[in-house]
């Protein structure tokens, strides 16, 4: 009962992504060659929102729910890892038709050949896991 709140959040977040159409291959196919605005207009509007509770939250010294206040660390600088990341994140991505939030998602609308996508994603996880001390950061 005390995570209910979290898969409501999810629930209303899957059928925000659905009835935007962020979640159809068609829109990312489009996105990615350039050919609609309609993906930048929704990343857009999420880098914003995000951006403004960021704000937000410093301001009015928000707290999580273990009742600690909001810290965001100070990320490294470096440029090189950010667009090898991006670059890698962006083919899968463009591979898969869908970044990780809309995969399960996806798998919610009867798409379940999006179960070998996320199997595909944790073991690409696991396996970032085991080399991060040998990449160079």
């Amino acid at each position: 009962m005390k995570f209910l709140k979290f898969l409501v959040v999810g629930i209303i977040f899957g059928i925000v992504l659905v009835k935007s159409e962020a979640v159809s291959w068609y829109r990312i196919y489009e996105m990615f060659k350039f050919e609609s605005f309609h993906m930048y207009g929704i990343i857009g509007t999420a880098i914003i929102t995000g951006i403004i509770l960021l704000l937000l939250s410093k301001q009015l010294k928000f707290k999580n729910v273990d009742g600690k206040q909001i810290n965001v660390p100070m990320k490294d600088r470096g440029v090189f890892r950010y667009i090898l990341g991006g670059t890698l994140f962006g083919l899968g991505w463009a591979l898969a038709g869908a970044c990780p939030g809309p995969m399960y998602v996806l798998v919610g609308t009867g798409v379940f050949s999006m179960l070998i996508v996320i199997l595909a994603a944790i073991l690409g996880t696991y396996i970032y896991g085991v080399l991060k001390d040998k990449l160079p950061h």
